[in-house]
């Protein structure tokens, strides 16, 4: 009886399916027919198909199934499985590509072979910049190094003066080449991210050949090669990046560049400047034109005095988000020309230097409105910086994570004087302690609706579930 039971409870969910069909007289009809047409050779047919690698020489079902009804059952295989089943046939591994939608380029060579489409041809997202790195051929092999950097790995000679500069790229003939080859073999395509040139060639021939462009990344990009923008004419969401440090240094993007994509891209949504110049009459250029952009990422930015009065012009930007900057305005002019972001929701900080007691005072004002704010690993928020934030009187949501100069005493002053907060995040912020949370701070913590305290290692509430249960945690105790 246990050798039955055993035996029931490890039978697998196909063979427990067949056996209760094989009771279904027309399905057994049907595998029958099947296993008969496909066992009598015919005049089109002389020998009938095996399929491969099971080394017995059965009959192949599936030959009779149509591409579409194949390709719905490859579609249900998890992806990690995907390719093995590739390699079952040539017809499965034609299939399995077509189920391919996002692929990044390591290589240039297999797209001037003209092959990766044929294997891929329903791309809907296609990354070139990783093959957009030309290696060094004339140093030996003992001379080169692997130079990795976030999602780049590139091989730069070792012994040179600027191991990863211009000369690192491929001419821009062959890019060009190459996005006129993805223009003609992808007209589906929705996101691209390129290496920019000076050229308009590649860029026009993409914007002709793929009509659905939602999305496009332009790294190494200057004011020239922004000139083709306005062919694009359903770019929602726009990615520039000038140079980034210790990987290289390309042209600039200053006011020209920001003011032809202004004029080019008024359907935008999202942008994002890295490594960027610009200054007031770029910013307040896209903010005029771009009546339709709701986020703003500025990343390692080189802008000019007095940008940040230029946000105002944004009338629907709802999320102003700033990454690896080490500035943010130094000269930021009078709080009264300032002016105000009015549909601004979310203010994110993210690995900047926030030392400059002026510059950042004129961010909190431009943000006044904001309801989300978020501080992570930010340098020189202390106390006095952190005090700032206060002029945001609507904040809804606090994150600080990272933020070690911060105090107790410096943080509980501004989280009690925002009557409508509702959701707190302390990660990671060392100088906070569990043994100086006030009897008000605790009582402020009891009508949360979302609390996530871990403040270190140490902290006594860390692993009672209070990050989860939030005042239900409180009311209980």
């Amino acid at each position: 009886m246990y050798q039955a039971h055993y035996h029931n409870r490890l039978r697998s969910w196909p063979n427990t399916w067949f056996a209760a069909a094989a009771v279904d007289k027309p399905l057994k009809h049907v595998v029958f027919e099947m296993q008969l047409s496909d066992q009598t050779p015919t005049i089109e047919d002389p020998a009938p198909r095996q399929l491969h690698g099971d080394g017995g020489g059965g009959a192949d079902l599936t030959a009779l199934f149509s591409d579409e009804l194949l390709l719905r059952i490859l579609a249900a295989v998890p992806d990690p499985l995907r390719l093995p089943a590739s390699l079952v046939c040539k017809r499965w591994l034609r299939l399995v590509g077509h189920l391919r939608h996002s692929l990044t380029l390591l290589d240039w060579s297999f797209l001037d072979r003209g092959r990766l489409f044929l294997r891929f041809p329903d791309l809907a997202e296609l990354d070139l910049v990783p093959g957009s790195f030309a290696s060094p051929s004339s140093v030996a092999a003992r001379g080169r190094v692997l130079l990795s950097w976030g999602p780049f790995s590139v091989t730069v000679d070792a012994d040179a003066d600027s191991p990863v500069g211009e000369c690192c790229f491929l001419q821009p003939g062959v890019i060009d080449r190459g996005l006129e080859t993805v223009a003609r073999s992808c007209p589906g395509l929705r996101k691209l991210s390129l290496v920019a040139s000076d050229s308009e060639t590649g860029l026009m021939a993409i914007a002709g050949g793929c009509d659905t462009m939602q999305e496009l990344e332009l790294h190494r990009c200057s004011d020239l090669a922004l000139r083709p923008i306005f062919a694009f004419k359903n770019l929602q969401i726009l990615r520039l990046v000038g140079s980034v440090d210790g990987l290289y240094c390309g042209p600039r993007v200053t006011d020209i560049g920001l003011t032809i994509l202004a004029h080019g891209c008024k359907r935008l949504v999202k942008l994002e400047l890295s490594g960027c110049e610009g200054s007031y009459d770029g910013i307040s250029a896209i903010g005029r034109c771009c009546m339709m952009l709701e986020e703003l990422t500025i990343s390692d930015h080189r802008m000019g005095d007095g940008w940040l009065a230029a946000l105002s012009f944004c009338g629907n930007l709802k999320t102003l988000r700033m990454q690896s900057c080490r500035r943010i305005d130094a000269d930021p002019g009078p709080s009264e020309h300032l002016g105000t972001c009015p549909a601004i929701e979310t203010l994110q900080m993210q690995r900047c230097q926030l030392r400059d007691k002026r510059s950042l005072q004129a961010l909190f004002m431009v943000c006044e409105a904001v309801r989300d704010v978020v501080f992570e690993n930010c340098w020189g928020l202390d106390n006095n910086m952190f005090a700032l934030v206060s002029i945001c009187r609507r904040v809804k949501f606090l994150s600080l994570e990272g933020c070690s100069l911060v105090t107790t005493e410096g943080f509980e002053s501004v989280v009690l004087s925002w009557m409508d907060l509702q959701r707190l995040a302390v990660i990671s912020c060392n100088n906070i302690k569990d043994g100086e949370v006030s009897p008000a701070l605790s009582s402020l913590f009891s009508v949360l609706k979302e609390l996530k305290w871990r403040p270190d290692s140490k902290s006594v509430l860390a692993g009672t579930g209070m990050a989860k249960k939030g005042a239900r945690f409180f009311r209980r105790l």
